[in-house]
């Protein structure tokens, strides 16, 4: 079979039988195809790389893998965790049931981070609530002056972390810790010494993790969802513990979910710890990101 021929095929089986998730706008079924077929030769990539590239011919035994592929991804199971690779700020990274799977909106935190982290010399950075590490790991790869340390509740999250880390060759400048948020960093070695502090934290109510789509509650960890039973346990932590360690003039810088921003920008204000209150809104007006600045 001619790669246009079994290509048409597999499309059509995809359109028919799997459902496309709105939180990976990256993944069509185009894409899709395409990630899989490169992971079944071998060279596994994300959706977006394998849109770059030309495909393979496949032998017979690559065609069998294909199918066990597909088979798989259509029975709900993430195209990130089959191929084991995900992309972020354009950065290729390994993704894996150990952690939330980096997702596109999250790209808002780590470029307004990003540009935060430049106006400090040698910035020091902390990401914690850091799953596979990708905001760290952003900030470190493309500020070659930060240092970071990406700290997470989760072990298995760390050791996924510290992969991506060993992956990109961020080892000089970033350091992976098992840390309840601030915990491991309460101590003279970081109070006033944190120019950026960064989060993508827990911000689902208790109630709706349960109710999430069954892709992503079958194969992503709670912990990287459950934000209490309002959404906004680790939110209240992070504005009341994260001026402790800023720097003069340092900033917080952190994701909320859809229809929370404003009641969170209003926590950040009623908090009277910080100034410069502000965020940053999606493609579609909502608030996705909020930041504030030490006083």
């Amino acid at each position: 079979m001619n790669t246009d021929t079994l290509y048409n095929e597999r499309i059509s089986l995809l359109k028919t039988r799997l459902k496309l998730l709105e939180d990976k706008p990256e993944e069509t079924y185009d894409s899709t195809l395409r990630a899989l077929w490169f992971a079944a030769c071998g060279k596994p990539q994300s959706a977006e790389s394998a849109m770059m590239q030309d495909l393979p011919e496949l032998n017979e035994e690559c065609v069998t893998i294909l199918d066990e592929l597909i088979h798989r991804r259509i029975n709900n199971i993430p195209l990130a965790h089959i191929t084991n690779r995900t992309r972020f700020m354009g950065i290729e990274m390994k993704a894996d049931k150990r952690a939330l799977i980096p997702r596109k909106e999250t790209e808002i935190l780590s470029k307004r981070a990003l540009e935060i982290s430049f106006k400090f010399p040698d910035a020091n950075v902390i990401d914690v609530c850091c799953g596979a590490g990708n905001v760290g790991a952003a900030i470190a790869f493309y500020n070659p002056g930060a240092r970071v340390y990406v700290a997470d509740l989760s072990s298995e999250a760390i050791e996924l972390a510290q992969e991506n880390i060993d992956l990109l060759d961020l080892n000089e400048r970033v350091k992976v810790m098992h840390s309840d948020l601030f915990e491991k960093f309460m101590n003279d070695d970081f109070f006033q010494k944190v120019d950026l502090v960064t989060c993508n934290p827990p911000y689902i109510s208790s109630f709706k993790v349960s109710k999430m789509n069954s892709e992503i509650a079958e194969n992503e960890p709670d912990l990287a969802f459950d934000g209490g039973m309002l959404g906004i346990k680790i939110i209240q932590r992070l504005i009341r513990e994260t001026p402790q360690l800023l720097s003069p003039g340092g900033w917080l810088v952190f994701e909320v979910g859809v229809g929370q921003g404003t009641m969170v920008m209003n926590l950040l204000i009623k908090s009277g710890l910080y100034s410069n209150v502000d965020s940053v809104s999606d493609n579609q007006g909502n608030i996705r990101v909020v930041l504030a600045m030490k006083k």
